[in-house]
């Protein structure tokens, strides 16, 4: 019976995938590489070490990883200082109903701990998940189960009785790699990606809570 629920952060409970696309774009630009913003949907799940690390390589661009991960952070924090940090549509309400209902409750994500940490304040979420992991804990990001087979083990979780909330083919096909249920968001608002899901939804009110417990 599923008791616990973990949920990806970028595009899963924070509209932020778009400054992700933005920023690294308008850098490649910056560089001379005029790719479209569809190259970028590749890295969808992933760690920004390796998104760059593999730009890095296959661009012959000129400057370290981590300059390049610190620019984009910058750009980043520019765009949600303007814009703010946006909820996915209803999911606010949807994690309340789940704590409510008593399911364990935990983030997944391939961010920086503390961007995951200062999302879900901000979006008045923090107090609903006792476990928050982050792609820099562990030894590889997604795709590999990695951090969602280390989220399980902080909420004291079998991986059978998991529930994953993905919205990219990358952390779709590290929770079912790691032997979770996952089911697939397919943001109506973004290009629809390969989601290797036990079902998907586009909206958050398409989910009985009552009946996530049945899921196997």
């Amino acid at each position: 019976m599923i008791d616990t629920i973990i949920f990806d952060m970028d595009g899963v409970l924070v509209d932020s995938e778009y400054t992700f696309l933005r920023s690294k774009t308008d850098m490649l630009h910056a560089e001379g590489h005029f790719k479209e913003e569809s190259y970028q949907y590749q890295f969808m799940g992933t760690t920004a070490d390796f998104m760059w690390q593999t730009m890095k390589e296959e661009l012959q661009l000129p400057r370290s990883v981590d300059e390049y991960i610190a620019e984009m952070n910058q750009r980043r924090e520019a765009i949600i200082a303007k814009d703010g940090v946006r909820a996915i549509k209803h999911v606010q309400e949807f994690v309340k109903a789940l704590a409510e209902a008593g399911f364990k409750l935990g983030v997944a994500s391939s961010s920086r701990k503390t961007e995951i940490e200062s999302n879900l304040i901000a979006l008045g979420l923090r107090p609903y998940f006792s476990q928050l992991v982050s792609g820099e804990e562990v030894a590889h990001s997604k795709p590999a189960p990695d951090v969602f087979l280390k989220t399980a083990a902080l909420l004291e979780a079998n991986p059978k009785n998991c529930v994953v909330f993905e919205d990219t083919h990358n952390g779709s096909k590290a929770a079912k790699a790691a032997g979770m249920y996952c089911i697939g968001f397919a943001n109506p608002d973004y290009p629809v990606q390969e989601l290797i899901a036990d079902e998907i939804i586009q909206d958050f009110r398409e989910i009985n809570v009552a009946e996530l417990r049945q899921k196997a």
